[in-house]
């Protein structure tokens, strides 16, 4: 095992109680009205769940959708000025998708491989949409050919479309690729595989915030395949005083698993809505590896039945995948 370091609101309260109590879970369905009124058609699903279940775009805040949708519209000016542009396709790509437009960026990034067949970010940012429509065998081998396009290249930083609150960029390309490589491989249940991918993206993991995330899902993967003398290895450079700018679930799930938190004070903590359905599936985590899988379960189903606004969550997609590799209805 070698490990390099260069590094819901109503679902918070039930969480921190899962090991004591587990109620019926909620029917299967989606987040829309049972009865759509005659002016609001009821909204096209953009994927299929893991479980069968359709997924359905929430819509953003009024005042952010005007922002996000000028911010569209810019990048559609610079598309039509030069639609060959490789640039100016991954950008019209990357602000259709956090539209929630997932398979229109699909379709985009699909015209970009076609225009640009060895730009591997091409390839990085399809991939990502295929994970979160649920296409996961598509997904993997999109992220295979990045990874093969940019091997033995300089890395490159990869420019925030969502800046963090110190607008500093924190992952890169090639970081990317491997983490969301060993995403689909773990969503799959090839942990031998995403353990591989996850050791590649820590070589290229260069500064606290990918190096907590990336750490994150090694030492899950490990304990997964039995590896928990190596688990623990992955834990011993992590420290409360990392300077993490935007992965603050995944730090403070990392020190849950040293012992050093606990879930009730990591679910007290305040988190923006995408953070939540992460930290609940660290938690669920931290219990089916513990031996407590009757409660690990337990809080899968609920962050699929309390949050399915949040189905765009890595977090909401690995619970997904964890009810549907053990035949599990929500």
């Amino acid at each position: 095992m070698r490990v390099r370091y260069p590094v819901l609101a109503p679902l918070v309260l039930t969480i921190a109680l899962a090991a004591c109590s587990s109620p019926e879970p909620a029917p299967p369905g989606d987040a829309a009205p049972e009865e759509a009124t005659p002016t609001m058609p009821t909204p096209e699903a953009e994927a299929t769940s893991l479980l069968g279940q359709p997924l359905v775009s929430p819509p953003p805040t009024t005042e952010r959708l005007a922002v996000m949708e000028g911010e569209l519209a810019a990048a559609k000016a610079d598309y039509d000025s030069n639609p060959d542009d490789a640039d100016a396709i991954i950008w019209l790509g990357r602000r259709t998708a956090y539209l929630g437009r997932y398979n229109a960026a699909i379709d985009i990034f699909s015209e970009g491989i076609t225009k640009h067949p060895e730009d591997a970010r091409m390839y990085r940012h399809r991939g990502h949409r295929y994970l979160t429509t649920r296409q996961i065998d598509q997904a993997i081998a999109d992220f295979e050919r990045a990874a093969s396009l940019v091997e033995g290249q300089p890395d490159e930083v990869e420019p925030d479309g969502q800046p963090n609150a110190r607008n500093i960029p924190t992952s890169t390309l090639q970081s990317n690729i491997w983490y969301h490589l060993g995403l689909g491989r773990y969503v799959k249940g090839d942990f031998a595989g995403a353990l591989d991918a996850y050791q590649r993206c820590m070589d290229v993991s260069k500064n606290p915030d990918m190096q907590v995330a990336t750490a994150y899902w090694v030492y899950m993967t490990l304990r997964r395949l039995g590896q928990d003398e190596e688990a623990a290895e992955v834990l011993e450079p992590i420290t409360a005083d990392l300077d993490v700018i935007e992965n603050a679930s995944y730090h403070r799930l990392l020190m849950l698993f040293k012992g050093e938190e606990t879930p009730e004070s990591i679910l007290g903590a305040e988190e923006e809505a995408l953070g939540q359905a992460t930290t609940a599936y660290g938690i669920g985590n931290w219990h089916y590896i513990n031996g407590r899988q009757d409660e690990g379960m337990a809080v899968f189903r609920r962050i699929v039945n309390e949050n399915p606004t949040q189905w765009a969550a890595f977090g909401y997609l690995a619970a997904e995948a964890e009810l549907a590799r053990a035949g599990v209805q929500p």
